[in-house]
């Protein structure tokens, strides 16, 4: 059994909470689907009620405590110490046009260092765990990465640069580089489950460029505390900051990250 702090048990009671208005709303899709005006205004509310949703219920219970979220930004708190960061559907492309690989993604930082995440995808129940020093989990299954060691034998994960977004050229070359050497390569459209993915074992690694803290906080824990090795693609600890991010096990990351600068 996962070892659950007071604070990881508060965030998992808000995640099901605001998860199941989610599962509701996925319902209602594909109705949507085939009206003129499409369901962007709808997956809009949707996402903002979400995240009201989760910092309420996180407020009531950590009164005090400090927000990052995507909508709504940094809210501050007045305890200073802690934050939560919060993605109230990460893979809103994908929620929009029914496909079930979307995620609600909360993490806690501590002075600054991230203890404790959550990754739920609300209509698989797939509810993803970890807490600094005491592992990660699925539901109640402990996590560990895959232990290939060639590239040749790997599967990756990635996100593209999508319609106004910048580097498009950049990523194409990694693109190439990475589908080169490896099994194969998929592009999901959720990093928080790319990441969770990568903990579970299924990716083998996962790379993308320009995500925010929202987007990578809680995967970045649950990938150490599977076993993994998390950094930016300069090979330092600064994907909070930059949003460029390599994650991988031990014997593949250096070489992951040799291939995506050029030098393999």
């Amino acid at each position: 059994m996962p070892y659950l702090s007071p604070a990881l048990n508060v965030m998992i009671a808000a995640a099901r909470k605001a998860g199941r208005a989610l599962i509701r709303d996925f319902g209602e899709l594909e109705n949507l689907q085939i009206s003129k005006k499409g369901p962007a205004d709808f997956v809009t509310t949707a996402d903002s009620r979400t995240e009201r949703v989760l910092v309420e219920e996180l407020s009531r219970t950590r009164p005090g405590y400090g927000f990052l979220v995507e909508e709504g930004g940094a809210i501050e708190g007045k305890d200073k110490t802690h934050r939560f960061i919060i993605d109230p559907i990460d893979g809103t492309s994908n929620f929009m046009h029914g496909i079930p690989q979307f995620a609600i993604s909360i993490a806690l930082e501590r002075e600054g260092h991230l203890v404790s995440a959550l990754v739920f995808n609300p209509v698989t129940d797939e509810m993803y765990v970890a807490e600094k020093g005491h592992g990660a989990y699925l539901n109640d299954r402990r996590l560990r990465v895959a232990g290939r060691k060639s590239l040749s034998d790997i599967l990756v994960a990635s996100g593209a640069p999508f319609l106004g977004k910048d580097g498009r050229e950049e990523f194409l070359t990694e693109l190439d580089a990475v589908i080169g050497a490896t099994a194969g390569m998929r592009r999901f459209g959720s990093a928080s489950l790319d990441l969770a993915w990568m903990a579970s074992g299924r990716f083998d690694a996962f790379w993308e460029r320009n995500l925010k803290p929202w987007d990578i906080a809680a995967g970045i824990l649950l990938v150490r505390e599977a076993g993994g090795v998390v950094t930016d693609l300069d090979g330092r600890d600064g994907m909070m900051d930059c949003g460029n991010i390599l994650a991988a096990n031990d014997a593949l990351h250096k070489q992951l990250l040799d291939l995506l600068r050029g030098k393999s």
